[in-house]
């Protein structure tokens, strides 16, 4: 069942992915050469605590941290720990929090130092795909304008989308209907309505879209070992424009100053 919020609700959400980005643009000022991942994973459990909420990742279905931590070719879910970033990686963080009984849920992709410019490109590529899907989400379309939109444009320029992994909606509950594909054909899946809160995230890939999973039964990996980037919004579906929840402003101000 889908369910759409009520006006007090979407302000609860939005409060909750604020936090989200607060909390990335915290970690991003710690974002260098030899960080350990389990560093900026404390960082973020702490700050996240000290603004009374709850880490929402944290022990959801036994997920040992605040954060994932994926770098590299790790797509998502990478568990934090004793990983040192390196020059020239690339770092998805993905953040949840749990505000007065709601869910926030944002993911940005860091370049760590100096990174090759088709690094630079992908990232920048995945950033634009993720606004293309939120342009997307106005009342009267449907899910699968979304993800034609992002499909669309990542492959004109040569990347792959992956499959397997998806957005979702938002709300009490981290993960609710509908899910919100990356891919897709115009026209196609549930038609929107206003107030239906949903995470778009794309996963775009420099090689092929398939995946595989890591022995540790969370990250997941690009089969070809080729990097991956992903950032993700949380949005309410309006009339003739998205509102969007979340928010890369304090990241980016922290990046500007870098």
């Amino acid at each position: 069942m889908i369910y759409y919020k009520s006006e007090e609700e979407i302000g609860l959400i939005k409060e909750s992915s604020l936090l989200v980005g607060k909390t990335l643009a915290e970690v991003a000022k710690s974002i260098a050469p030899g960080v350990k991942t389990i560093e900026l994973d404390k960082i973020a459990e702490v700050f996240i605590r000290d603004h009374h909420a709850i880490p929402g990742f944290k022990g959801y279905n036994g997920f040992p941290g605040t954060l994932c931590i994926s770098i590299n070719e790790q797509i998502v879910h990478g568990i934090p720990g004793n990983m040192e970033l390196k020059e020239g990686d690339i770092v998805s963080v993905d953040c949840g929090t749990i505000m007065q009984g709601f869910y926030g849920d944002s993911a940005y992709t860091f370049a760590v130092g100096e990174v090759k410019p088709e690094w630079t490109k992908l990232m920048d590529a995945t950033k634009e795909s993720l606004n293309k899907g939120i342009e997307a989400a106005v009342v009267g379309k449907r899910l699968g304008d979304i993800g034609s939109a992002i499909q669309n444009y990542v492959e004109k320029l040569g990347y792959s989308v992956v499959r397997e992994l998806v957005g979702h909606g938002v709300g009490r509950h981290l993960h609710e209907k509908p899910e919100v594909m990356n891919y897709g054909k115009q026209g196609t899946g549930l038609k929107l309505q206003d107030r239906l809160v949903i995470a778009i995230e794309p996963m775009v890939n420099l090689g092929k879209k398939e995946i595989v999973q890591e022995k540790d039964g969370w990250t997941i990996r690009t089969a070809d070992r080729m990097p991956s980037a992903h950032f993700e919004h949380t949005i309410a579906v309006r009339k003739g424009k998205a509102e969007v929840l979340s928010t890369f402003k304090y990241i980016e101000e922290v990046l500007n100053k870098k």
